[in-house]
């Protein structure tokens, strides 16, 4: 039985996606920012240093040219979300729902990221439900092959029903830049058009503001330019990256070393599997769904799970609104100077997807659900209800790393399969909350977390480690590397797991 959102949550979410949607408007003034900020220390040198770096001031009017690259995609991808509260009430302030939003801040900014030089966004949602989630059920896709996935039961297709063209007014107001492909691997220098190159795609757009409608707002809605702290936009940022490592061919060797492992361990484990009842696996953390997607096409019935409106507006666009494969550009690796061979990888431009999901043969049952891991799965509906369970990057974002593995023992199948990849970089370790208390972190080593397994009725079946980066530039001077542990475990059915 589902349970209604009250008043108050519903505020919240409505105050939480509106956060989002800021931090994402807000990303091409705080680019400007930053290059404003190098171009001053540029200025501040003596005349023969600027000699010796007299290529710099071209490469800030090509960084501003790959700022507004991106902040194209991100306007078409706010414009084709579908957001599931009307955004333009009113939202009332009182004790309970400030209480609530405390609360909901703490889990969105309070964290470790899995990559020392990005902001992690997969683990800190601000959906928080406890509807049911109905499983497996197949999912329509549209004439274009879209995939129309279910979100808790608000869809979050987004859809198009006449292609680009429903998109058109972000690319009419933003006709100030040239095709992306003429700044290909950063490469080829543009000719400054007779504009001032320092005007940027944002400020243009807000000259004709009246053209853009996002959420159905007006784009300079004062409830959509709320303060926007820094911490935010550094998640747009990461998600533009977690689009390389998702949905690109530069990604693919993360995939490789990630992804791969998974989707081999599945086939072992489910070799006969039927088209008309394929297995069930749910995959939580899904963060932009490349592997639920390769997960699906394998053929499985999977669902995807994720907490966090700044993956599931960007994942929705991916695979709803994208219409044929290398569509989109970005410039994923713009946002620092540091540990830059060249230019030109700094410059690089990125075409996404490099799968497109509508044509990709994806699974009936695919299927993606908003919302806390813990609310969500709890439910006494999801008991036995997987047959398999697939982590990647997952277990550590828990404040309460036993909770997790008694609920991923808990919604398997007797015989059911839990498949992890990932380290332990606890993400609420020394967090402190907006209300200035500590964060609840359960920290526990690998070998107590096996432990812990076992106590559940989960046996191992299958353990080594696997050496992987996260979201990282391949062509950077640093490297974060991870030592992952990836096991198979199967689920005892004679153990009882449900309280």
């Amino acid at each position: 039985m589902e349970r209604t959102m009250t008043p108050v949550e519903q505020a919240l979410e409505i105050k939480s996606l509106r956060r989002v949607i800021s931090a994402y408007l807000n990303y091409s003034f705080a680019m400007e920012e930053d290059v404003k900020r190098w171009e001053r220390s540029y200025e501040k040198l003596q005349s023969a240093h600027k000699e010796l770096l007299s290529h710099l001031p071209q490469k800030y009017r090509d960084l501003r040219r790959c700022i507004g690259v991106n902040f194209r995609f991100i306007m078409s991808m706010l414009q084709a979300f579908d957001a599931p509260f009307d955004l333009s009430q009113d939202v009332d302030t009182d004790s309970q729902l400030d209480a609530a939003q405390t609360r909901r801040n703490s889990l969105d900014s309070d964290y470790v990221c899995h990559a020392s030089v990005c902001d992690e966004v997969h683990t800190y949602p601000p959906f928080e439900t406890t509807e049911q989630v109905s499983n497996c059920q197949p999912n329509s896709s549209d004439k274009c092959g879209n995939i129309k996935a279910r979100v808790n039961d608000i869809q979050l297709d987004g859809a198009v029903q006449d292609g680009p063209s429903s998109i058109s007014s972000a690319d009419e107001v933003l006709n100030i830049m040239d095709d992306p492909r003429c700044l290909q691997d950063g490469a080829k220098a543009y000719q400054p058009r007779m504009e001032d190159t320092r005007t940027t795609g944002t400020e243009k757009m807000c000259q004709n503001a009246k053209k853009v409608s996002i959420c159905g707002m007006d784009f300079l809605d004062p409830m959509l330019h709320l303060h926007v702290p820094p911490a935010d936009v550094d998640k747009v940022r990461c998600i533009i990256r977690n689009i390389v490592r998702d949905w690109t061919k530069e990604g693919a060797k993360e995939r490789e070393q990630c992804y791969k492992p998974i989707l081999e361990e599945l086939d072992n484990w489910f070799p006969n599997r039927s088209r008309e009842r394929p297995p069930c696996c749910v995959v939580p953390g899904a963060g932009l769904s490349r592997l639920a997607c390769e997960i699906s096409c394998l053929g499985f019935a999977c669902q995807g799970n994720e907490f966090s409106y700044y993956m599931l507006i960007c994942s929705n666009f991916i695979l709803n609104v994208t219409q044929a494969p290398l569509e989109w550009a970005i410039h994923p690796w713009i946002h620092s100077n540091c540990n830059m061979i060249s230019d030109a990888i700094q410059l690089q431009t990125v075409y996404f997807p490099d799968l497109h999901p509508g044509s990709a043969g994806i699974t009936d049952g695919f299927s993606m659900c908003a919302g806390d891991f813990v609310e969500v799965y709890s439910h006494s509906s999801q008991e036995g209800m997987w047959d398999a369970v697939v982590t990647c990057f997952f277990i550590d974002t828990a404040h309460n790393i036993v909770e997790y593995i008694e609920i991923i023992a808990r919604i398997l199948k007797p015989g059911g399969v839990w498949i992890n990849l990932g380290p332990l970089l606890y993400h609420f370790a020394d967090a402190i909350s907006y209300s200035g208390e500590e964060e609840m972190s359960v920290e526990i080593s690998l070998e107590d977390v096996k432990r812990v397994a076992a106590h559940y009725g989960l046996v191992m079946q299958k353990e080594k480690t696997i050496e992987t980066t996260y979201t990282a530039n391949l062509k950077s001077m640093i490297q974060t590397r991870y030592t992952a542990a990836f096991w198979t475990m199967i689920k005892d059915g004679n153990k009882q797991t449900s309280q």
